[in-house]
């Protein structure tokens, strides 16, 4: 909460990017629905349930949720305070669920290396463009597939053809 807390005092300079299986957590949802009045654009990848509503027109309009359900059970837990090589990135082993943030120890980590949270980033932004197994949510509260366009992205696929190929990201 205090890492968002700095990201709402630079408004629309903020940002905020977290992936994560699930957002149940009313404190959570208070702050980045704060955050998102502020200014600040938020990128959340949520894999199963999220009790936030995005893109509600001055609460939430600046907070985009996206899930992608795909071939392969993700449990990464990763929050990205800030832009570019300023960023925080942290390492976590929960999602924002109240049983999660009241009645557990989580432990969570900053990444300190450099080409470590340079590849974290990148992969965030393959995942925010995956136009194949991402979802988005809208303020309706339904997921609708995105279009896919004419370049066909599967994040997923992707990262796993690069771990047997040792291929770099793009």
């Amino acid at each position: 909460l205090y890492l968002m807390d700095e990201e709402i005092k630079k408004g629309s300079n903020g940002r905020i990017i977290m992936k994560m299986n699930s957002v149940t957590d009313m404190d959570f949802i208070r702050k980045v629905t704060e955050a998102s009045q502020a200014g600040v654009k938020i990128d959340l990848i949520v894999r199963g349930i999220c009790c936030l509503i995005p893109e509600v027109e001055g609460y939430t309009d600046n907070i985009q949720v996206i899930s992608i359900v795909g071939r392969y059970l993700e449990h990464s837990r990763i929050y990205i305070f800030g832009k570019g090589e300023d960023s925080e990135v942290y390492i976590a082993s929960a999602d924002f669920m109240t049983r999660n943030t009241t009645k557990r120890v989580e432990v969570a980590t900053p990444v300190y290396s450099p080409e470590l949270k340079e590849r974290i980033l990148e992969s965030f932004n393959l995942m925010l463009r995956d136009n194949v197994k991402a979802s988005v949510l809208k303020s309706d509260g339904n997921y609708y597939h995105r279009d896919g366009g004419d370049i066909q992205l599967n994040s997923q696929e992707y990262f796993y053809a690069v771990s047997y190929t040792h291929l770099t990201l793009p």
